[in-house]
């Protein structure tokens, strides 16, 4: 689309100027068709003129065709070409020589309005350049027009009104534009005007590629093949040439950089390197170890802290034999880089350098073994605990483990960084979530502690009070995120039996006791008690209330747990074996007794197994027991329970005889002689009572056992009654491996008892079984006691050497 003819004439860059314009391309025949209908020297006043006149005329016979009378006109398009042929270039004549020339055509001519019809003509004609003139119509060819004619369609320029003009109606250039956007606009000026004034505000229009031009409102239109390009102007190239050159200066002068950076550079650690948060970047590698050194080897033999989230343990560098290889650090940063780019990066990044250690990699690993344990974590989950009767939520957790392995690498390449060494772990997952956690707390806890549960019994009530409840209710994880609830039964009925107790008959055992030398069985009572797991069987739903709180207290009939029926099944009414011993001093007599006690009764069904410890349980001063001597790292020394060792012995030698398998039992370490060698026992508790060293037996009899004690001031005699199956009988081999006792001073101020001491020894022992009723005899796998000798104590300082 041609562009607004409507520019004053100063915006035509090649107006009076000898050099070519923009559009100008140079035909081989000399004539222009197609592509190159446009003449290649500059084209003058009026080429222009008759370019335009060409296009007025086209308008001009679409509409006045008959009018007009054009038909009787003379002349022809060629005779016009060779006319504006002759007419001397644009760039050799000036504007005033082109508007005189016109003037004298229009003078000769005359000139006619255009008119402003809209309506396009059936035809329409195009005169180009060349003077060829194309026609197009319905009508075919039209005759060529006059000069005359094609001057009269030069509209005059407005503002130019020659003196011997009259006032018409034409149409100006701006019509063009007019007429394109769908309207037209007349405009008055006088005649006639100067072919120069209308040739000036003709606009040059700029190339495009291939246009087509067209006029709008059923206008004819023409159209023309897009002009070449500019060419380029010769103070371009000299742009082009100077910038050329600025950019050769400046390569050169950044190569000459590059090669002096090269140089200057040249066995130095790389630009941006840091070492432990150390710079040594550009220095040489000499320099930089000793940087290195100055820096950090003070802080090396401090302790390295290790952390696993939260979790926190130290290490020793010393323990774990970590070194510090300077030499090889500064080597693994390498050299300088060759790469421009790489070299002109390094001067605003860092580069860090992991340091070089001299360690022995199974030293650090054991090191790491022993503070292992302080950076895991069991995984615990989520809970309900009590305060009281307040309910706690606890979180879950989830659980850590630290691969050694892994660990190993990091405190070699980090430990001499600053700060803490993060050390990797992998999770241990829990199944519980804290939302689980709380819902728990809403629906069952808080409710459950909310006030008392009412258990209605026989004659009166009892509560269940908000610390019971708290004490009963337990928590587990039920596989979903949550919590399962549960109530610990006996726990409640802890809390409750003493109140109800007056509505509740116990039961009472069948005894066994010896009446006239015999073995008698007193019958079994039956009992009316609470059956509890019944009664408390919706408990926890009663929990989850917080009114309606109350339980009914279901009783029942409530046999013994030792009836008459089983005692008299036992068969107990012989005795199948016993032993002595004696010699012991008041004090163990004391503690012997007290023991002998307890176990006077007990009773052994077939298949059960009796632990002397768990029997009497913690053998301690509120049970009765006093300090008596006992033996401690070799040397004689009280405790509280003194002299059951002997007690031990009694008993363990008893089973022995009865034919009951052992199933625990140790000698002492040293060999005290009222004891048979080899057949003998010691037993010892912690303080809260828990088993150390225990005499443990189990009934293999077709019969039940039942174990009586006599006691002296200087014997204790144990016998087991039953029905005898087995005659036992031992036999005790040579003393093998004998060994002298040494001596030992106790210093002076320390507890000593003196002591003669004895000598250490190897023995075995055999058991042999035969069966009272078949007469099988079965000689069980000797047994080997290996005794220290005891060695002889002195208080305070040695005796003088004679």
């Amino acid at each position: 689309m041609p562009e607004n003819y409507d520019v004053p004439p100063d915006d035509d860059p090649h107006r009076g100027s000898d050099r070519p314009g923009p559009a100008e391309k140079e035909s081989g025949s000399g004539d222009t068709t197609g592509t190159d209908r446009e003449a290649t020297s500059p084209e003058s006043a009026g080429e222009r003129t008759t370019r335009i006149s060409a296009g007025r005329l086209a308008a001009e016979q679409s509409g006045q065709a008959d009018q007009s009378g054009r038909t009787g006109q003379t002349g022809t398009a060629e005779a016009d070409h060779a006319e504006s042929a002759q007419a001397p270039p644009t760039g050799s004549t000036t504007a005033e020589s082109q508007h005189g020339q016109l003037a004298g055509e229009l003078t000769e001519q005359g000139t006619r309005p255009i008119s402003q019809s809209g309506a396009q003509s059936e035809g329409t004609e195009r005169i180009d350049g060349t003077g060829t003139t194309a026609a197009s119509g319905a009508s075919g060819e039209q005759p060529p027009e006059s000069d005359a004619e094609r001057t009269a369609t030069i509209p005059p320029v407005p503002g130019t009104e020659p003196a011997a003009a009259t006032e018409q109606t034409y149409a100006s250039p701006t019509d063009f534009i007019g007429i394109i956007g769908g309207s037209s606009q007349q405009q008055t000026a006088r005649f006639p005007e100067h072919d120069t004034e209308r040739t000036d505000t003709i606009p040059r229009v700029q190339p495009q590629e291939q246009p087509t031009w067209s006029f709008a409102d059923g206008v004819g239109g023409f159209s023309a093949d897009p002009p070449e390009g500019p060419k380029p102007r010769p103070q371009n190239r000299s742009r082009l040439v100077r910038a050329g050159i600025g950019a050769g200066i400046a390569v050169g002068a950044l190569a000459l950089l590059y090669l002096g950076d090269l140089f200057f550079s040249s066995g130095s650690v790389p630009r941006g390197t840091t070492v432990a948060d150390v710079q040594i970047g550009g220095m040489s590698k000499t320099a930089a170890e000793r940087k290195l050194k100055n820096q950090l080897e003070a802080g090396l033999h401090e302790p390295i802290r290790l952390t696993t989230g939260e979790t926190q343990a130290s290490l020793s560098p010393d323990d774990a034999g970590l070194r510090m290889d300077w030499g090889e650090t500064v080597e693994r940063a390498g050299s300088q880089p060759l790469n421009p780019i790489t070299r002109i990066t390094s001067l605003f990044t860092e580069r860090e350098i992991t340091p070089a250690s001299s360690a022995d990699r199974a030293q650090v690993r054991q090191a790491l073994e022993q503070v292992k344990p302080q950076l895991d974590r069991a995984p615990a989950e989520g809970t309900i605990r009590f305060e009281g009767a307040t309910p706690v939520p606890v979180d879950p957790v989830t659980g850590r483990t630290v691969d050694l392995s892994s660990a190993t690498d990091v405190v070699l390449s980090k430990w001499a960084i600053n700060g803490p060494v993060r050390i990797p772990y992998s999770e241990q997952p829990v199944t519980t979530t804290k939302e689980g956690v709380q819902k728990a707390l809403r629906e069952v806890a808080q409710p459950a502690v909310s006030g008392p549960v009412t258990v209605r019994g026989e004659g009166h009530d009892a509560a269940i009070s908000p610390e019971t409840i708290a004490a009963s209710l337990r928590f587990e994880p039920d596989g979903d995120g949550g919590l399962r609830a549960g109530v610990d039964v006996p726990a409640v009925v802890g809390g409750v039996e003493p109140q109800l107790r007056d509505t509740i008959k116990p039961g009472q055992d069948a005894q066994i006791v010896l009446e006239g030398g015999k073995p008698v069985v007193r019958p079994s009572v039956e009992g009316r008690g609470v059956d509890w797991n019944k009664s408390f069987e919706k408990l926890l739903d009663i929990y989850k209330k917080r009114d309606g709180r109350s339980v009914q207290a279901i009783y029942q009939q409530q046999p013994p747990p030792f009836t008459t029926e089983q005692a008299n099944g036992l068969g107990i009414r012989e005795v199948i074996s016993e032993f002595e011993t004696g010699g012991f001093e008041p004090a163990s007599g004391a503690n012997i007794r007290r023991v002998a006690e307890q176990v006077n009764g007990a009773v052994i069904k077939p298949g059960e197994t009796f632990s002397l410890n768990g029997h009497t349980g913690p053998r301690g001063v509120p049970q009765g027991y006093v300090e008596s001597g006992i033996i401690e790292d070799g040397r004689p020394a009280k405790a509280v329970g003194g002299g059951i060792s002997q007690f031990a012995t009694t008993l363990y030698n008893a089973s022995y005889f009865a034919g009951v398998k052992d199933v625990e039992h140790k000698e002492h370490s040293y060999y005290i002689s009222r004891y048979p060698p080899g057949r003998e026992a010691t037993v010892f508790q912690n303080p809260d009572g828990s088993s150390v060293i225990d005499v443990k037996f189990k009934n293999t009899l077709n019969s039940g056992v039942m174990i009586t004690t006599q006691w002296t001031p200087s014997s204790i005699k144990i016998q087991f009654w039953g029905t005898k199956q087995y005659d036992v009988t031992s036999q005790t081999g040579p003393r093998t491996d004998e060994k002298p006792p040494h001596e030992k001073v106790v210093p002076p101020g320390q507890p000593c008892s003196t002591s003669k001491g004895t000598g250490g020894f190897t023995v075995t022992d055999t058991r042999t079984l035969r069966d009272v009723k078949t007469g099988k005899v079965t000689t069980e796998k000797p047994s080997k006691t290996v005794y220290n000798p005891q060695p002889i104590i002195h208080c305070g300082p040695p005796p003088p050497k004679p």
